[in-house]
């Protein structure tokens, strides 16, 4: 069993494959923290379950420790509960109730207030294989009266005695996502979180924990993802005796919510695990992690063609066609169709709600243009915004009552549109409505679903709308709730999820989404960098890139046609060029390319990944994606810029079976044999030479 209650210790252990986590209810009946890292014997932690006194002025250090607390007595540490009672009392104080052990992988242990039936239970599931534990928590209120929950938190994570602490997280903005940073965790707080109405571009809500000194292949990492896609928080906080607690949930900010008498709350997921082998085998974890638990379908991500860049907003069925045949071409397996298919959607100025197939444009109906894709041999989807609205559309004429405003505000206008309150029932209702309508009457096989724009004045002038719930929680509530249903209603429709990029990917939404958009920004050397960042957290398994322009728009580069491929291929492949003015030596280079990632695609998919260098450290950048049976890999080198002559360089490729002998076979066709201990210690030669130049090496093992 990966859960264990030692009695005579009063000790709780889960265990998973290389990992213990250990905790114990100490004489006061606080759920004490223990131990967290590589496996020990847990029975040996006894010693350590004590209540500790150093003054007046910490008067309780044990509860910086504490598995799970509220806010009360002597307690000052960030909260992973926060209440105020009908009859004033804002002090929580839980005590150990009992625990149950469910199956051979979960345990559920119960909290209740000293006085008030509040009960609150933590739920623990190990994922032994993958080092891994998901922790929630559901607090229920016993009383008689409502209770008002300030803050809860859904799980608290606690990193002991290092010399130093370094947090690794990654931050951004629009078109510039996933960027990684760490910083020095001395005494005091550091604060990752989204007060935006979504996950946000700025941050995202994972971390990672080290003392200063692991890398890729080696040290002691402790890790967590916590799946919410609203506001969120995540709060490291070092104390002056050394400890390091990690709080996460969703974000106390302006969402203190009523639970009514018999309610219960359940928080969101938020997994965490430690790892001895560094950040590589920390994102290994997390992306097996991902394509085993938490992701709807294993489905490999199709070649897509997305037709924005090509017309933008001048859609037109002729003009959808013509791209079609050429997508066809080169071997793509859908084609979606992005903004400007509906309503009067000329520009970003007006349309949007007015879910409906514009006639000028589609005058035989949208059947004619899915017809013609289906006659192709690909598949069709649709670019959708249900969450917003524009001013100038049917929708908000007849509904300006939907949407999120103050009585006494204006609507600040973003992109041209205002945001749709999601909470209410009303507008549940007519988003499920229209996608069911969509999906029911056409054979759409994909879904793009956008956000473009944050959350402002989150206020209704609806008269008895629940004025005791957070509309920040209710929106995301309403939105997984969609979602669910729909995939229920059409299993064999995938969805995107988007948020003007990659605003909107964690570990909430991707248990409703196939697949996710991380950047609008498809430069494909800017690229290299939002990918890797991204990578730390979540599996290439959901990663859409695409091969756009050059020069790009966005930064004026121009690279080449190769370069911007093998970036793409190292996730799920799209296409977003205006591929009508291509030249035929284009598409036909372009076709190959597209044959050779349909080989690869079930290891970059389906494989694990190895960042063998990157561009932050040096010049060239290296990837390596390995089979599940270590059978195949991939490797994916960049070169940014040739200085002071040509130099051979070697790169040690990790994962492989030491014994066996395997092909390896470059881009330009040349193959050798050589032994995967050689590959491993002295690696494979990389003779870049340039500026932006790439190269693709496959490694096959030989029976």
């Amino acid at each position: 069993m990966s859960v264990q209650y030692l009695e005579n210790e009063n000790i709780f252990e889960i265990r998973t494959n290389q990992t213990s986590y250990v905790f114990g209810i100490n004489e006061k009946g606080t759920i004490q923290h223990l131990y967290w890292g590589a496996q020990v014997e847990a029975k040996d932690c006894a010693y350590v379950l004590k209540s500790r006194l150093h003054s007046s002025f910490d008067a309780e250090i044990d509860r910086e420790t504490e598995e799970y607390g509220g806010w009360g007595g002597c307690h000052y540490a960030e909260p992973a509960l926060k209440v105020s009672f009908a009859d004033g009392v804002r002090d929580l104080k839980l005590r150990y109730e009992g625990y149950r052990i469910i199956g051979e992988n979960e345990i559920l242990l119960r909290l209740a207030d000293v006085y008030y039936p509040l009960d609150v239970e933590i739920h623990y599931k190990a994922i032994p294989e993958f080092d891994l534990i998901e922790r929630y928590v559901q607090v229920r209120n016993g009383l008689n009266e409502s209770v008002r929950i300030e803050q809860v938190m859904a799980a608290v994570w606690t990193v002991q005695a290092l010399p130093d602490y370094r947090m690794t997280h990654v931050t951004g903005r629009w078109a510039g996502e996933y960027q990684l940073r760490s910083t020095v965790l001395s005494e005091g707080k550091k604060v990752l979180e989204s007060r935006r109405g979504f996950t946000g571009p700025h941050a995202n809500p994972w971390f990672a924990v080290d003392n200063g000194k692991a890398d890729e292949t080696s040290g002691n990492v402790w890790f967590g993802a916590l799946g919410w896609s609203g506001n969120w928080k995540i709060v490291a906080e070092k104390s002056t005796f050394g400890h390091v607690r990690i709080v996460g949930g969703v974000n106390d900010f302006d969402s203190a919510f009523v639970l009514v008498p018999g309610e219960v709350y359940t928080s969101p997921v938020f997994v965490g695990g430690f790892t001895s082998c560094g950040f590589g085998q920390m994102s290994r974890n997390l992306h097996k992690y991902q394509r085993d638990y938490v992701l709807p379908t294993s489905k490999l991500r199709k070649v897509l063609y997305n037709s924005w860049e090509a017309t933008e907003f001048a859609v037109t069925v002729e003009g959808q066609k013509e791209l079609a045949q050429q997508a066809a071409h080169l071997g793509v397996e859908r084609f979606v169709v992005d903004d400007g298919w509906f309503g009067q959607r000329h520009s970003d100025r007006a349309g949007l709600g007015d879910w409906y197939v514009n006639e000028e444009k589609f005058p035989n109906g949208l059947e004619e243009l899915i017809d013609h894709v289906k006659g192709l041999g690909m598949e069709f989807g649709l670019w959708v915004e249900p969450e917003s609205v524009n001013p100038d559309s049917d929708l908000y004429r007849a509904h300006p009552e939907w949407v999120y405003q103050f009585p006494t505000r204006e609507g600040t206008q973003l992109r041209n549109q205002l945001l749709l309150n999601v909470g209410l029932p009303e507008v549940k209702q007519f988003i499920l409505d229209f996608m069911t309508t969509l999906l029911t009457k056409y054979d759409i096989r994909f879904i793009k679903w956008d956000m473009n724009r944050t959350v402002t004045e989150p206020g209704t002038v609806v008269s008895g709308q629940d004025v005791d719930a957070s509309m920040w929680i209710k929106h995301v509530d309403h939105l997984y709730a969609i979602w669910a249903e729909l995939r229920e209603r059409f299993p064999k429709v995938e969805f995107e999820t988007c948020a003007g990029g990659g605003a909107r990917i964690d570990l909430g939404i991707l248990r409703y989404a196939d697949q996710a958009w991380i950047s609008d920004n498809t430069d494909a050397r800017d690229r290299l960098a939002i990918q890797e960042g991204f990578s730390y957290a979540y599996s290439p398994a959901v990663m859409m890139c695409w091969v756009t322009e050059s020069p790009h728009g966005f930064n004026g580069r121009s690279l080449p046609l190769l370069y911007r491929f093998h970036s793409a291929m190292m996730g799920g492949l799209g296409i977003g060029a205006n591929i009508s003015k291509w030249s035929v030596e284009e598409l036909d280079e372009a076709k190959r390319y597209v044959e050779l990632y349909k080989e690869i695609r079930p290891v970059i998919l389906n494989g694990d990944l190895y960042r063998l260098s990157s561009l932050r450290d040096s010049n060239v950048a290296a990837y390596q994606y390995n089979s599940t049976e270590r059978s195949e890999s991939v490797v994916f080198t960049f070169l940014q810029s040739q200085h002071f002559g040509a130099e051979v360089r070697h790169f040690p490729l990790q994962g492989l079976e030491s014994h066996a002998s395997y092909q390896v076979q470059t881009d330009d066709g040349e193959v050798c044999v050589r032994h995967g201990s050689t590959l491993m210690n002295i690696g494979v030669p990389l003779m870049l030479r340039g500026d932006y130049k790439s190269r693709m090496i496959r490694v096959k093992r030989l029976e």
